[in-house]
């Protein structure tokens, strides 16, 4: 399929050909017809792009100051490759849609194939002949409206979420200040509610356009501006007011303070700074408020990614509702968005389209509305399997399938592979457009789906590199294709799933190979050298300083992510064991309670392991402290030896009162664990025991299973 994309480097649009997105449960996959490209957000995004690095740190302070905490926290390498990384990874762009449903997801109701509807959300809704949207960003297009009206509705429906945040009645006189997109649609909606509608903006051609709607247009240079909004309200002034402009400067929200009545309510929805005259606010007792989006669920992702719905009876006008609402302006004929359009594109000219929206074409009319269109697409063949001969597992072996690559697999484990010598056969992400930038920046023969890669007699490794609540079962259904896998860590988030790989594992024999990646690090490998000299270590202990991460990071979900502790402490419960060189035979955690999570989702958590030759062990995993400590100290005692290894940068020996200090540039073993895949791939190296991961695993699935009963658990 056709997709739109940017590359965030240098803001270049462009159009590819990538795989189709995937369905998921509670999802709905739709072939669009129309989009519209939002002549605000969209034209800050390309030009955020065109700046160069400065001109982007200096316009997103919040971005550079995470890179700027990554590099305290990880080192400069690591921040400035996760930051090159980002900017060159092709990003989707687009958050209006309309088209028919292609396929639904389970669970989906109320909707079925062939069904007009109208999409929303960035990330979903984008400029795509194939879109995967939630169900609860998704709206049926009533009769009689035309997808290209309907493509408009996102867009309606921030502009109907701040008519609602004015709370105006009919017969007030609400004023909307910035007349682009979103304060053309405003200005109609609040005349279609019953409302004197009046109109304030720059540009003569935004002026010209509201003043066609019926609505009292002036420009923001009238000489008279103040005293004709007076004449218009009698005296009294504006009861309500919309700030929809996009601004560094002050003067939308100045000029709305003396615009409105006494007591009137001002609604912020565009981009501007939020600073006014206080001895205006104060004088005229004005409110002052924001408007989120296009309404109640937004930013929510158990409303707009699991479907959750807000009740009625609590919640009026979710985002779902306002976007049915906007249609039913649309249906009623009191709204005709499609007055805003001013041009339209067929979506391979989508550059084209975007230089419009820059001003390419100075002598032409403004661009306000522009629509990319998409050909009607028919129901593909169901995707055969690939059936290439297997190849030989030898030096000239390891062609590697690839599911799933993002941040990490991109900066991180792909080069990697890469450089280990592997052959990068085909790679398949959820998105699809992702899968087609992998393709082509890392060298992969081909982009396709998940499923084509399992088929696939051509690759006989594959590497598994998705969200955490996928890994078991991608993994189980590669060995049973009788592939040979690396899959990152977490292996399971349930022992019934990690069943299922060991069933698989026995059945296909493979070499299967886990994202523990810290047994391999060089210092971490002296260490256990210098411990298995001595004898078991009777004492080890591991401190984490995670650092914190957002509430609502997918990490935090248990059915996502698993939470911290089992999607990221299992690392350290593999290195504990590793070192130990024992089988951990009980464990016990507490957690310190955190308000909103599960007990086993905190980050905040101290665990104890007793191995089965008496050895113990302690985990201190913490989410809350300042990510500027080092992250990761490891302690080691027993047979004389007392050791220190130190974020895997500096490993201090201490034996027979003397003092060795091994240092160097931080190394958590990831370059040496993709070699020894893609070595075992080949049949040159052994590869770990698959018992040592499956121990490892149900190790951490039994300190989960500590913290909800508060004893020792056996694994």
């Amino acid at each position: 399929m056709r997709q739109v994309a940017q590359r965030p480097r240098d803001g270049r649009l462009t159009v590819i050909d990538a795989p189709r997105p995937q369905l998921r449960p509670g999802w709905l996959l739709v072939e669009n017809r129309c989009s519209l490209i939002s002549a605000g957000t969209e034209r800050s995004k390309v030009e955020l792009g065109a700046k160069s690095l400065i001109g982007k740190a200096r316009a997103r302070p919040d971005l550079a100051r995470k890179v700027v905490d990554r590099a305290r926290a990880e080192g400069v390498r690591a921040a400035v490759g996760a930051a090159r990384e980002r900017l060159d990874t092709l990003a989707p762009i687009g958050y209006s849609s309309a088209g028919v449903v292609f396929r639904v997801g389970e669970g989906v109701e109320g909707l079925a194939p062939g069904h007009r509807v109208a999409c929303a959300g960035g990330g979903w809704a984008n400029h795509a002949e194939v879109v995967a949207v939630p169900r609860n960003l998704v709206a049926r297009v009533p009769d009689g409206v035309s997808l290209e009206a309907a493509a408009y509705t996102t867009v309606g429906a921030i502009a109907l979420h701040g008519f609602r945040r004015a709370e105006a009645t009919v017969g007030e006189r609400v004023g909307v200040v910035g007349l682009g997109l979103v304060g053309q649609l405003a200005l109609r909606i609040v005349a279609a509610a019953g409302c004197t509608a009046a109109g304030v903006d720059v540009d003569g051609e935004a002026v010209d356009l509201a003043g066609r709607s019926g609505a009292l247009a002036l420009r923001r240079d009238h000489p008279s501006l103040e005293a004709a909004v007076a004449e218009a309200t009698d005296g009294l002034g504006l009861d309500a007011v919309l700030v929809c402009a996009s601004s560094d400067s002050p003067d939308p929200l100045d000029l709305a303070v003396r615009l409105a009545r006494d007591r009137g309510r001002l609604v912020v929805v565009g981009d501007v700074p939020v600073v006014a005259s206080r001895a205006l606010l104060y004088g005229k007792e004005l409110e002052l408020r924001l408007s989120r989006s296009y309404g109640p669920g937004r930013y929510d992702r158990d409303y707009e990614e699991r479907g959750r719905d807000l009740p009625p009876a609590h919640v009026r006008w979710t985002e779902q509702r306002n976007l049915e609402a906007f249609l039913g302006l649309v249906a009623s004929g009191r709204l005709d968005p499609l007055e805003l359009t001013t041009h339209r594109y067929p979506v391979e000219d989508a550059p084209e389209a975007y230089a419009r929206l820059s001003g390419g074409d100075e002598d032409g009319p403004r661009a306000f509305g522009i629509v990319l269109e998409y050909p009607e697409a028919r129901e593909p063949a169901a995707p055969q399997p690939v059936r290439s001969p297997p190849r030989r597992r030898d030096a000239a072996g390891a062609r590697l399938g690839v599911i799933g690559a993002g941040s990490f697999a991109r900066a991180t484990l792909l080069p990697a592979l890469r450089e280990a010598g592997a052959s990068l056969v085909s790679v398949a992400t959820e998105g699809g457009l992702s899968s087609a930038d992998a393709a082509e920046r890392f060298g992969f023969e081909r982009a396709a789906a998940p499923e084509d890669v399992l088929a696939d007699g051509g690759v006989d490794a594959v590497v598994i590199a998705t969200r955490h609540s996928s890994h078991a079962e991608l993994a189980a259904a590669a060995l049973r294709a009788g592939k040979h896998v690396f899959v990152e860590k977490p292996l399971a988030l349930s022992r019934a799933e990690l069943l299922e790989v060991e069933e698989a594992h026995g059945s296909g024999g493979g070499v299967l190979m886990v994202g523990f990646n810290r047994r391999f690090a060089p210092l971490a490998v002296r260490l256990g050298d210098e411990l298995r000299a001595g004898g078991l270590p009777s004492v080890l202990t591991a401190r984490v300083n995670a650092g914190p991460l957002p509430d609502d990071h997918w990490l935090h979900d248990p059915e996502a992510g698993g939470g911290r502790l089992l999607g990221e402490g299992c690392h350290f419960v593999d290195l504990l064991a590793h070192l130990a060189a024992d089988r951990i035979a009980s464990v016990h955690a507490v957690a310190r309670p955190q308000p909103g999570r599960a007990l086993e989702s905190s980050d905040e958590v101290a665990a104890v392991f007793r191995f089965a030759g008496g050895g113990v062990a302690t985990l201190a995993y913490a989410g809350g402290g300042d990510p500027r400590l080092p992250k990761e100290r490891v302690e080691a005692f027993g047979g004389g030896l007392s050791a220190v290894l130190d974020d895997f940068r500096r490993l201090e020996l201490f034996r027979g009162g003397k003092r060795n200090v091994h240092k160097g540039r931080q190394d958590k073993g990831h370059a040496a664990q993709a070699e020894h895949f893609v070595r075992a791939a080949r049949g040159q190296a052994e590869p770990p025991p698959a018992e040592s991961y499956f121990a490892s695993t149900r190790a951490t699935l039994a300190l989960v299973e500590s913290l909800r009963s508060d004893v020792p658990v056996e694994p």
